[in-house]
């Protein structure tokens, strides 16, 4: 296969709604996949919703007193670690130029992924020319916005996963969150399939790749790898 190119989209939100606590992208639901794409041979390219700085949830840094390897990896990378100080916005693309688009979570997706027309327009075309779409955690709140070939929301009886119910709960933000997104994903149609909480937990649904959580960040850009393989053989 020749190289992929994969776009992984980012949040420009940096708090719980207005003036609320930080948050932003959940740095290893970023790190993990960048580096098994890079590892794979793909071409990747960050962007974000808004473009410039990428918010980084600073409860990501904090969750462990070792944090993980790809988090390490990617502090250490000067190269990496650096392109979230300035981000082309997401309007900037097109979905021909690009094998796949991944959408990494943390909470700042909640309030700046859905309703974005850009990028649901982006992640509508990439259906519609054949590519793969791939989201973890609350990344999967991007998937609001798109729509499949006929016009249909792009979850629509396809098997899904994100950041369930349970797991909002038990980090005390079912309350901050503008909607619980597996509630949304399931009205929106989707055969929504939660794992063990806080376990990983990815599904392929055919070129349409979920993960439930940061754990699940590693395995679903695995399976995002096997299903390029796929559309290709």
């Amino acid at each position: 296969m020749a190289k992929p190119r994969i776009l992984m989209v980012l949040t420009s939100n940096g708090t719980m709604g207005d003036g609320g606590e930080p948050t932003g992208v959940w740095l290893e639901e970023l790190t993990a996949p960048y580096y098994v794409f890079a590892g794979a041979g793909a071409e990747v390219t960050l962007a974000s919703v808004r473009g410039g700085p990428v918010p980084v949830d600073p409860r990501s840094l904090e969750a462990s007193e070792t944090p993980p390897a790809s988090v390490a990896r990617f502090h250490a990378d000067g190269h990496a670690g650096g392109s979230l100080d300035d981000t082309p916005a997401v309007g900037r693309f097109e979905a021909r130029n690009f094998e796949a688009i991944f959408l990494p979570g943390g909470h700042g997706t909640m309030w700046d992924l859905p309703d974005n027309p850009e990028l649901g327009k982006l992640l509508s075309d990439a259906w519609r020319q054949g590519k793969v779409i791939g989201a973890v955690c609350h990344g999967p709140a991007g998937l609001v916005g798109a729509v499949d070939e006929a016009g249909r929301p792009l979850v629509a009886g396809r098997r899904v996963t994100a950041f369930s119910n349970a797991e909002e709960a038990a980090v005390g933000l079912e309350g901050a969150v503008p909607f619980l997104l597996e509630t949304r994903l399931a009205e929106l149609g989707a055969r929504f399939e939660a794992g063990q909480a806080f376990q990983p937990h990815a599904i392929a649904d055919g070129r349409l790749v979920t993960g439930q959580n940061p754990a699940s960040s590693e395995p679903a850009a695995r399976l995002v790898m096997e299903a390029l393989q796929a559309a290709k053989a």
